[in-house]
């Protein structure tokens, strides 16, 4: 099994399936946005309500901005609309299903909108806490569904290895957009807008940048 075609196929390849001009419009576009008023337009508001939250589970509000604070979840929604292809998009619909069905059932709740960060904090960290092994047979099991859809084949995927395959990709990325910011660019990493003459060849990063990684 390939894993990275698993996680292309899964859509947790986005750093190297978007394009420049494509990612800096969507940055832009999401900069725009006032928070208070986002309508999702990929996701349902049940399922924006959703994102937003777990979002900020994944990246919370310390000496830094949450990762809603900065519009990452206004950014994922736009990467499935405009971005993914029709395959991932159902996937990812598929899977953040399972996923809410989860946390419906465990909070005893009938209505998404309802889910709190307490409601949606266990199923989250209950499908990332795997081993090794069962991750490597999620993967599989992803595989051969999306192979198996290809083949305009009926098929169904495990509910566990489903919320797996949205808990992976959810992490993945926010991390990558919560980093792709222009505020996270700019103030937390490190930023040089205007490169200067003077090139060192060995330097370590506490030396050349204080320890911070660069901005991408």
């Amino acid at each position: 099994m390939d894993r990275r075609i698993a996680l292309k196929n899964m859509g947790l390849a986005m750093g190297y399936t978007i394009a420049a001009p494509t990612l800096l419009g969507l940055v832009q576009s999401c900069k725009n946005e006032k928070v208070a008023e986002w309508v999702p337009d990929y996701l349902t508001p049940d399922e924006g309500s959703v994102l937003k939250q777990l979002v900020d589970i994944v990246l919370p509000k310390t000496d830094t901005p949450s990762a809603s604070e900065v519009n990452v979840h206004v950014f994922l929604d736009k990467f499935m609309n405009e971005v993914m292809e029709k395959e991932q998009q159902d996937f990812i619909k598929m899977t953040m299903g399972k996923f809410i069905d989860k946390a419906l059932t465990d909070s005893n709740k009938t209505n998404a909108l309802d889910l709190t960060a307490d409601d949606l904090e266990p199923v989250l960290a209950s499908s990332l806490k795997i081993g090794k092994e069962e991750q490597e047979t999620y993967f599989e099991s992803i595989q051969a569904y999306m192979e198996a859809l290809s083949e305009d084949e009926t098929v169904v995927l495990d509910d566990s290895a489903a919320r797996f395959a949205f808990a992976n990709n959810l992490r993945e990325n926010t991390i990558y957009a919560y980093k792709t910011s222009e505020y996270v660019g700019e103030q937390v990493l490190a930023y040089l807008p205007v490169p200067g003459p003077e090139y060192i060849a060995c330097g370590d990063l506490q030396e050349l940048t204080g320890g911070k990684a660069w901005s991408i």
